[in-house]
């Protein structure tokens, strides 16, 4: 059986072995010259306490490469489901060939075991090898990060760590029990891809926010979390403050909400984040004039009571977060790998 499952397996497993290899060739050639980059960087910029300006040109210069190796590693569990493990029953079935296996000296537990044991773990191995070639590549990028690609924001957070080897392995296997289901390759194919796409979409959006309770906190006004701050030229009207997803002294939060609360407590933040601050704008600290740099004018806003409310998920949480949501997967991959052999005993014939 093992040498069976391996001659079925190879073609597809030297298509992605070769992928693998040119994507680790493509991150080694760069990756070095990518951390000295960063090493020089942070050097120079630490001396003259520029670093923010920093992150933010280096960041940009490889955002674009930062997303497209992100999302190699996101799509290579789908990949895995729909062309491995969605064909794995569904060949034998259309070409009949089930007929002569499962009537041998093999029983079709022992047939299924074997199956899903070694093209499971070729298919984990493969994220775990990908997740750590792009980790490594990407560790001065998530360094600097803005807030919206930091480790803990939903579309990296997938990628990273110990998470998309549990991708990989509930991909698999939800291919498998989606063909045993529909019998047909390309029927099966689509409709894993689908399923594994809605799941890894409701993971982020539904689940992953409440596998711990969230923290919640009141905060000064600052650069940390001031993306603009609007003042008419004219005066007379209100400042408008623009916040950003971030909350100070918790970089690489994930901030799940973000508003802005008046001395009374209430909100007053806006559908766009935005919120309109009533404050003298035609003298003081907020005036056109007075409001260069806008430091003045933020200081005298805490003064008056604003705050930034907001709830978020610290960086601290990360490995915990992989931890649970892995293991939720586990679990998933294991009903569905009990449910496969219940299946090819009592329905499939």
């Amino acid at each position: 059986m093992i040498w069976l499952t391996w001659r079925q397996l190879r073609g597809s497993a030297a298509t992605m072995a070769t992928l693998l290899v040119v994507l680790a060739a493509v991150l080694a050639l760069t990756g070095p010259d990518l951390a000295t980059r960063y090493s020089a960087g942070i050097a120079a910029c630490t001396q003259d306490g520029s670093c923010d300006r920093f992150y933010n040109r280096f960041f940009g210069a490889y955002e674009t490469p930062f997303l497209a190796v992100n999302l190699a590693v996101l799509l290579l569990p789908a990949l895995v489901g729909t062309f491995w493990g969605a064909p794995l029953i569904t060949r034998e079935l259309e070409a009949g060939t089930h007929l002569l296996v499962w009537n041998q000296s093999i029983t079709r537990g022992r047939w299924l075991a074997v199956k899903l044991g070694l093209t499971g773990l070729a298919a984990m191995a493969a994220a775990c090898l990908c997740g750590l070639a792009v980790s490594w590549w990407s560790g001065p990028l998530d360094e600097s990060a803005s807030e919206g690609l930091a480790l803990m924001a939903p579309l990296v957070f997938g990628a990273r760590g110990i998470a998309p080897i549990g991708y990989a392995a509930f991909a698999f296997v939800l291919g498998v029990t989606v063909g045993m289901l529909v019998r047909r390759t390309l029927p099966a194919m689509a409709l894993t891809l689908a399923v594994f796409a809605a799941i890894q979409l409701a993971m982020p959006l539904l689940v992953r926010a409440h596998l711990m309770p969230p923290v919640t906190g009141t905060f000064q006004l600052g650069h940390a979390n001031v993306e603009n701050l609007g003042i008419a030229r004219e005066g007379g009207g209100p400042v408008r403050i623009l916040l950003k997803s971030a909350v100070p002294g918790h970089a690489g939060a994930w901030v799940m909400s973000s508003t802005m609360a008046d001395p009374s407590g209430r909100t007053i933040s806006d559908d766009d984040g935005g919120a309109a601050v009533q404050i003298s704008t035609t003298s003081g600290p907020c005036s056109p004039s007075g409001a260069v740099g806008g430091d003045g004018c933020i200081a005298e806003i805490n003064r008056l009571g604003y705050r930034q409310q907001a709830t978020y998920q610290p960086l601290e949480r990360f490995w915990p977060f992989q931890w649970i949501e892995t293991g939720i997967y586990a679990l998933l991959t294991l009903g569905l790998a009990w449910f496969c052999f219940w299946w090819i005993r009592r329905r499939l014939s």
